[in-house]
């Protein structure tokens, strides 16, 4: 059955087709707040669970465990990202979604009630397999609800919903932890994710699909296997290993050989997990470049910029969201101009060039501070990075989206997410990796060997550890965060001139928007 959203009533129902038309708006407005508060819960539960953490460590132990809270997390998202696009595709995006959500509820209430470490790991990874098809089916769904010429006006809504989870995840897991307890860091996506399955049961209908195809196991299990690989590299490479250890190498060699066997097997399958004919399309690998890019800087800067501001200008930890509201602001704005402008000429190709060159213009800027860099200075420099970003975060998914068929629409929303992710851990991988090194050699440098030992176990100190060292060391600290944020930001704007390369090259194809309107208060066929 084509993947379409117009219900034929019958001449003879035209009244009733015009009062559903009438309705129309507010239901899509009801499914669309629901879409909002599933894209909060998948995006606020690592920044809100980050905060809580040393709270869990002192009550359940196994701190030698801690970094597999979140990579448990990562490796299930990352790895389920990809099938649960494909599931939306072969049989229904509801009933699919639905079941994510329920995923990662089950997963948060059992990560709440955990006993130990283990627990608390294995509950992680169920919430984060759930967490794989948020997002993917929230695009997903939009892309079925809304022609592309029309998604542009939603794109504020979305770049308002990530900017108030970056800004507010920190505070809001900072202020459960303290008044209720860390449980409440998990159990708080209950009450939200049942407001969305209500509203998206009452409302949401979309035709109802059975694939006869039979699923691509094979596919799906090296898929998954070369995805952990690449995850399990950047997030040991240069911490829990050597990036020239034994154990990475094996890492990657199995990646490698995993990815090259699913893209041949891709070529073979009869429902390819990802059809590898959506490549074919420029566009579409383009985007998903400028995706990884972008996953790649955006992570890299809201990782390092409050790691400076809090170590070199003095900035309190606290309310360290707030630290990002420059670029977070900036982001909101030309992500709601953008989408505007694309909604009413139906072109958006400019924003991929301005948005790269902005991108890699405020990296470089970024670079350029010292220990002597104002604040003002820096959130001039941050707005910079987010006009790019903003111009950037949604029309990649928007082109990606337009660039394949419907019935393809969830591989290609959650081929887009998958790309932006792994861009995120290979930008904290790699940038961290390097600044981590500069800060050490410059503690060698300006700090001796006390500024040496200071910096063994971390590069990265938390206030309490910086208020209990001699002002000389410091003051190196100080130099060393600065020329790592230097080294790490540098190396950010050199990859973001990789996405204005693939921008220029963008074929402006006119956004689908004349076929039949979205009517999501139809009944299901």
């Amino acid at each position: 059955m084509a993947d379409t959203l117009a219900v034929d009533t019958g001449p003879s129902d035209q009244a009733k087709q015009a009062d559903q038309a009438d309705k129309q708006p507010k239901s899509v407005r009801v499914v669309l707040l629901a879409l909002m508060i599933t894209m909060m819960l998948a995006m606020l539960d690592n920044m809100i669970v980050g905060t809580a953490m040393p709270t869990i460590v002192g009550e359940l132990g196994g701190l030698e465990h801690l970094s597999w809270v979140v990579t448990a997390y990562t490796l299930a998202t990352a790895a389920s990202t990809p099938l649960w696009g494909k599931f939306g595709d072969m049989y229904g995006r509801k009933g699919v979604f639905m079941s994510s959500i329920v995923l990662f509820l089950i997963g948060s209430a059992l990560s709440g009630m955990a006993q130990d470490m283990g627990q608390l790991i294995a509950f992680r990874a169920v919430q984060g397999l759930g967490a794989g098809g948020l997002m993917v089916g929230v695009m997903a769904i939009i892309g079925d609800l809304i022609p592309p010429r029309e998604r542009g006006k939603y794109q504020g809504m979305m770049a308002g919903v990530m900017a108030l989870a970056m800004i507010g995840g920190p505070l809001v897991g900072g202020t459960i932890t303290d008044n209720w307890g860390w449980r409440w860091a998990f159990y708080i996506n209950l009450p939200l994710g049942v407001i969305a399955l209500a509203a998206i049961s009452a409302v949401l209908h979309l035709p109802k699909k059975r694939s006869q195809a039979r699923i691509d196991y094979l596919g799906a299990g090296l898929l998954t296997v070369g995805i952990t690989s690449i995850v399990l590299v950047t997030t040991w490479g240069g911490t829990e290993y050597a990036w020239t250890s034994a154990r990475i190498m094996e890492l990657i060699g199995i990646g490698v050989a995993a990815l090259v066997g699913f893209v041949f097997w891709q070529t073979r399958a009869a429902e390819p997990i990802v059809p590898l004919h959506i490549f074919r399309s420029r566009n579409f690998t383009l985007m998903s470049l400028i995706g990884f890019i972008t996953g790649f800087v955006m992570f890299g800067a809201t990782l390092f910029l409050p790691l400076y501001q809090q170590s070199v200008q003095g900035a309190s930890a606290t309310n360290s969201g707030l630290l990002l509201l420059p670029m977070l602001g900036a982001m909101l704005v030309t992500s709601m101009v953008a989408g505007r402008v694309t909604t009413n000429t139906g072109r958006y190709k400019v924003f991929p060039i301005v948005g790269s060159v902005a991108m890699v213009v405020g990296l470089y800027l970024l670079s350029t501070m010292d220990t002597g860099t104002s604040r003002f200075m820096s959130g001039v420099f941050m707005a910079v990075v987010g006009l790019g970003m903003g111009c950037l975060m949604q029309i990649t998914m928007l082109v990606a989206q337009n660039s394949v068929e419907m019935k393809d629409m969830g591989v290609a929303s959650s081929s887009t997410t998958l790309f932006r992710t792994l861009g995120s851990s290979f930008g904290v991988a790699i940038m961290g990796a390097l600044f981590n090194n500069r800060v050490q050699d410059v503690m060698a440098e300006r700090g001796g060997s006390l500024g040496s030992k200071v910096t063994e176990q971390s590069a990265q100190l938390d206030a309490a550890s910086l208020a209990k060292l001699p002002e000389a060391v410091a003051e190196a600290y100080k130099h060393a965060v600065s020329s790592g944020t230097h080294s790490a930001f540098l190396l950010g704007a050199v990859i973001a001139v990789l996405s204005l390369v693939a921008a220029l090259f963008v074929k402006e194809v006119p956004l689908k928007g004349d076929g039949p309107k979205a009517d999501v208060t139809a009944d299901a066929v």
